[in-house]
């Protein structure tokens, strides 16, 4: 298979998940809008909400360490630019810290502190059965290919907008808060797609055989991340 064949290929399977599994087109996100205010001000929903939603992308994070077939620096490189901005985009306030502080300006009642957010296998036992099998598919497919983690980066943006919007009837100081403000006024979520999508499709050129697999993978992890948004909306329905 040609490189040409294998961009049209990549880019055409990619377009047909996205298209599929748009996060804001799922109903939890319209749930979160409205859902009734005094309600979702509750410290322990709120608590609860933070540490699905923390340790989902924590493990995203954890994983984007160990991706394979990497062997190129031009390709760690571009990987590493990725890693920088979501992990140390400042010193000591990454996405994490960023995260966590917008919970706790909107009330939340942390139950895990930062730095408690470690190992993947022991943060699961603490986790509802649809954020643990979010957390063990990220462990499980990251480490194949870059599908899953380009899945991940190409809804990003997606989900965060989603997210905030349905957030701010209820918290309208939010969409200042670092975690979205810096995201979406310097386009991070939308660069690091671009990255994961040049870097996956480098990957498939040198190595075509990971082709089916890779797509697959991807697949996979946006049907996982769906299985997510279904654990969100069950914890809406819980505090109704």
């Amino acid at each position: 298979m040609n490189i040409e064949k294998i961009d049209r290929l990549f880019l055409s399977e990619i377009e047909k998940i996205y298209n599929k599994y748009l996060p804001s087109n799922h109903i939890f996100f319209t749930m979160l809008s409205d859902f009734p205010h005094e309600k979702l001000r509750s410290p322990n929903l709120l608590g609860n909400f933070h540490l699905r939603y923390q340790s989902a992308c924590h493990a995203t994070r954890v994983m984007i360490y160990r991706i394979p077939y990497l062997e190129n620096p031009s390709l760690r490189n571009r990987l590493l630019k990725v890693i920088s901005d979501d992990d140390q985009y400042e010193l000591f306030d990454s996405h994490h810290y960023q995260l966590t502080r917008l919970f706790v300006n909107m009330g939340a009642k942390i139950l895990i502190d930062d730095e408690s957010f470690g190992e993947l296998d022991r943060l699961k036992e603490n986790l509802d059965s649809n954020t643990a099998y979010f957390v063990t598919l990220v462990q499980q497919l990251y480490i194949r290919n870059p599908g899953a983690w380009c899945v991940i980066e190409m809804f990003a943006n997606n989900w965060m907008k989603a997210l905030m919007n349905s957030l701010l009837p209820c918290f309208p100081f939010i969409d200042n808060e670092p975690y979205f403000s810096e995201c979406f006024n310097q386009g991070i979520e939308t660069k690091h797609a671009q990255e994961s999508l040049f870097i996956t499709s480098k990957v498939l050129q040198r190595s075509p055989e990971l082709f089916e697999q890779t797509i697959c993978d991807a697949n996979r992890m946006a049907k996982g991340l769906n299985i997510l948004w279904n654990g969100l909306g069950n914890l809406l329905k819980e505090n109704y």
